[in-house]
């Protein structure tokens, strides 16, 4: 055997290896949900026919002709009994794009579909795609919607940082074949919206973060709630804040919806990411609330703190400190799938239960803004237990 077919001998059972995995439930000592030992997706588990040409001839080397640099906040969707993420993949060119990976079981062996996807190329100024959330809507569609970037028109020359963020978004019936509708029209820029599942009022309903600029939110007071008439012509006409920020708490500088909240008998359940500084720079976590049936934008249950921080080896990578979610999947016998990606580098589950997280939310105390309200709170439990005992 030559140099060549021994190297990619190796590259192949190594990639099989890595892919074909068992992973490893942690037990928590929390009591709200389970890690799980190993990442899901990394740079490592795309197709190595994305990375490598395989012609001994146009290749002799065998060396990576494409680099693939991280794959992280996927959107997810259970279809057909498979479990789905369309995961954000970025290249070594610092591009990002969406590529499907499909899992027997939403915990391990998840397996890219051969092509990533290739969206329909409406906008000739768009950069760079990130941060699918996919909602399988009520009117029949899977909707994605999607940050669409470019660079500021208005930049002045020389500027190569500033940009503006809108909302894209797709629809599809199969997941393979998409129909881009014209991004969201917004007057402040959009990077996280999501698509309530179901219409309120006759009406497509969004979860929207208004920023003053790409990076900073600005006045944009939190998490926001929009009613609009036509989905193909999507125009924020007013929104109003479901989910505001707080001083000195995990969400003081943005927070902004996950995936697409999940109906339980109790109210819709959450999943958001809260945005503080501190010295190492933004830290991003995750939390849950939850708000009514009848009126979603309305909260009922606001648990104080974080539901998920960056832990161990989540802590490192290409933007270190920060946890993120957009996806998460729920079976019918009610274990939800939470999938997360850590410091912009690597994908992540962890799984829980609608039962639990609506406990959790429910029976957490409330963030009361105070150092001397959170020892009112510890004291609250001690003297409860001592109760019980």
């Amino acid at each position: 055997m030559n140099r060549y077919d021994n190297r990619l001998r190796i590259l192949t059972e190594e990639y099989e290896t890595l892919i074909s995995r068992e992973n490893k439930r942690i037990r928590s000592n929390n009591g709200i949900f389970e890690r799980y030992k190993y990442p899901i997706l990394t740079a490592a588990h795309t197709p190595l026919e994305w990375r490598y040409d395989f012609n001994p001839e146009t290749n002799p080397f065998l060396m990576e002709r494409f680099g693939i640099n991280a794959v992280f906040n996927a959107g997810a969707i259970k279809y057909n009994g498979k479990y789905l993420i369309m995961a954000r993949v970025e290249g070594y060119d610092r591009k990002s794009f969406f590529a499907i990976a499909e899992s027997p079981n939403g915990i391990d062996n998840f397996r890219f579909w051969e092509y990533p996807i290739q969206l329909p190329d409406l906008y000739p100024e768009e950069t760079n795609v990130y941060d699918m959330r996919l909602t399988q809507h009520e009117d029949g569609w899977i909707y994605g919607i999607f940050c669409s970037e470019s660079k500021d028109p208005d930049a002045a020359a020389g500027d190569l940082t500033s940009a503006v963020a809108v909302a894209g978004i797709i629809r599809t019936k199969d997941l393979r074949n998409w129909e881009r509708l014209p991004n969201l029209i917004s007057k402040s820029q959009q990077r996280n919206v999501v698509l309530h599942p179901e219409f309120v009022k006759g009406k497509y309903a969004l979860y929207t973060r208004p920023q003053d600029g790409f990076i900073e939110a600005g006045t944009g007071g939190g998490i926001c709630w929009v009613l609009v008439d036509d989905i193909t012509h999507a125009i924020v006409k007013e929104e109003t804040v479901v989910e505001q920020r707080y001083y000195h708490t995990i969400k003081e500088v943005k927070n902004g919806e996950g995936p697409h909240p999940i109906k339980t008998p109790q109210g819709w359940l959450h999943l958001a990411h809260g945005v503080r500084a501190c010295a190492a720079g933004l830290r991003y976590v995750l939390y849950l609330y939850m708000t009514s049936l009848d009126a979603p934008n309305k909260v009922i249950a606001q648990p104080g703190g974080y539901f998920m921080a960056p832990v161990e080896e989540e802590r490192i990578g290409d933007v270190s400190n920060v946890l993120f979610s957009n996806g998460w999947i729920t079976d019918e016998d009610g274990t939800v799938y939470i999938y997360y990606a850590s410091s912009d580098t690597r994908m992540h589950v962890a799984t829980s239960t609608i039962e639990r997280l609506v406990d959790y939310c429910l029976h957490t105390p409330e963030d009361k803004l105070r150092s001397a309200t959170s020892v009112e709170n510890i004291y609250q439990l001690i003297e409860a237990n001592k109760v019980k005992v």
